[in-house]
């Protein structure tokens, strides 16, 4: 399996983006996926993204989601945990299944041989797991250690107290995980009732790369996921942004602070976000060549890496940063970042970080398409992200399109210093939170 997929990555490492061809496929019973046809090895990789993932939590069953994923392959069927994992390696399949904030998700590879089987237990994983108490209690012990994990440390504590000024009560304020006392709280029913609000058919995108064709995907489409309910729960509302300027300290003792920064964002279908997503490359997305970089590390050697993101998210946008710094020298970092954002708000960027970034960003884009899995990955996002099956012949263009006043503009419009929140996690010198 191992040799399979190497040979397909060295294959398709090469091939530009627009040798791409996505077919849109409908199966008989009218489930929609996206289709790139790759019959020179018998395989086929499979991306599988519920929408609404761990933000459909019910209220007071946090991790509730996240864990009703993991349990699927720990029984199901006629199988227990073992068994299914012993059909799974008699096969030379390999199933993935995890939950994130907008999508719970699957992935699936399977030889051209053996792949109505593999689907087969595929679709038992999906509409027949059992969630025996044993296999909670196991998994339950998995995600605890998890959390606790991530409990202790600095990078995860500073992503959960920004997240949790940025959205407040909405789940994506909290950990997808859970706490210890909402993962313990969890029952079999809270399961069975998770899984009923996320897996079904209304919010199914798949994208299938690989050796099988349009009426073959069709079938598998209509196998896998035709018993799955019509409708699952209603989606959450928009998040309500809750950041406003200043500094959060959490005190963690540690010879050096770690630092999560951000404000506002830009939505994905805003006429406006390639621009951004340009001016982002520039400002902390571009490695060494970034405008933060420079600032923060080459030139005062304040932190060995700073770099930034836009995060559009389904339900709310938010443009954020991070960094580490010793903790006498955290202020003066966190000074230089507000002086930068201050600086390209005003003034824009220059022509050559303009087209440094345009060149990095429209190269590096068909490196993306390197082997069945990462294509159906690319295809699925497209798909939940309303992009047409267009886009990857186009993308490129769009980013060619960014002049130097777009880049400017979209500054002005979007960065402000004054509305940028700073959460600590250290003892910082010299540096008071703020409200």
């Amino acid at each position: 399996m191992r040799f399979v997929f190497a040979a397909l990555a060295a294959a398709l490492a090469a091939l530009p983006a627009r040798a791409v061809e996505i077919q849109e496929v409908t199966s008989p019973g009218g489930i929609h996926a996206w289709l790139v046809e790759e019959h020179s090895i018998p395989f086929t990789a499979l991306e599988v993204r519920f929408e609404g993932g761990t933000s459909l939590d019910a209220p007071g069953k946090r991790g509730a989601t996240l864990l009703m994923m993991a349990l699927l392959e720990e029984g199901s069927g006629p199988l227990d945990s073992q068994g299914f994992a012993a059909a799974r390696e008699s096969l030379a399949a390999s199933f993935e299944f995890d939950a994130y904030d907008d999508a719970a998700t699957v992935s699936a590879r399977m030889l051209t041989e053996n792949r109505d089987e593999a689907a087969a237990l595929l679709k038992q994983a999906l509409t027949d797991p059992h969630f025996d108490a044993d296999a909670i209690d196991r998994v339950k012990g998995q995600v605890a250690s998890i959390i606790g994990s991530n409990d202790k440390d600095p990078g995860e504590i500073a992503t959960r107290a920004f997240d949790g000024l940025a959205f407040g009560a909405h789940p994506y304020g909290s950990s997808r995980f859970g706490t210890l006392d909402s993962l313990a709280a969890l029952t079999r029913e809270d399961l069975v009732a998770a899984k009923a609000a996320v897996l079904a058919r209304d919010r199914l995108y798949v994208a299938a790369v690989g050796d099988i064709t349009a009426e073959e995907l069709g079938k598998m489409l209509d196998d896998l996921f035709g018993g799955l309910p019509e409708t699952g729960a209603p989606m959450p509302p928009r998040a309500e942004m809750g950041l406003s300027g200043g500094v959060t300290i959490v005190d963690y003792a540690s010879p050096q602070s770690v630092v999560m920064f951000g404000q506002a964002g830009i939505r994905r279908d805003d006429p406006d976000f390639y621009a951004a997503y340009v001016l982002n490359h520039i400002l902390g997305g571009g490695g060494f060549a970034a405008r933060l970089m420079d600032e923060v590390r080459e030139k005062r050697g304040l932190t060995y890496g700073i770099s930034t993101w836009l995060a559009p998210m389904d339900l709310a946008e938010t443009w954020q940063g991070s960094f580490s710094s010793a903790n006498e020298k955290v202020a003066e970092a966190v000074r230089v970042v507000r002086d930068v954002w201050t600086k390209v708000a005003a003034e824009g960027v220059a022509e050559a970080e303009l087209d440094a970034a345009k060149t990095y960003l429209t190269g590096s884009y068909p490196l993306r398409f390197d082997g069945n899995g990462p294509i159906a990955n690319i295809l699925v996002g497209m798909q939940s992200e309303g992009l047409p099956v267009s886009y990857v012949n186009d993308r490129n263009s769009f980013i060619e399109a960014v002049t130097l006043d777009d880049v400017k503009r979209v500054a002005k419009r979007l960065m402000d210093a004054d509305a940028l929140r700073f959460v600590v996690v250290g003892q910082p010198a010299g540096l008071m939170a703020t409200d």
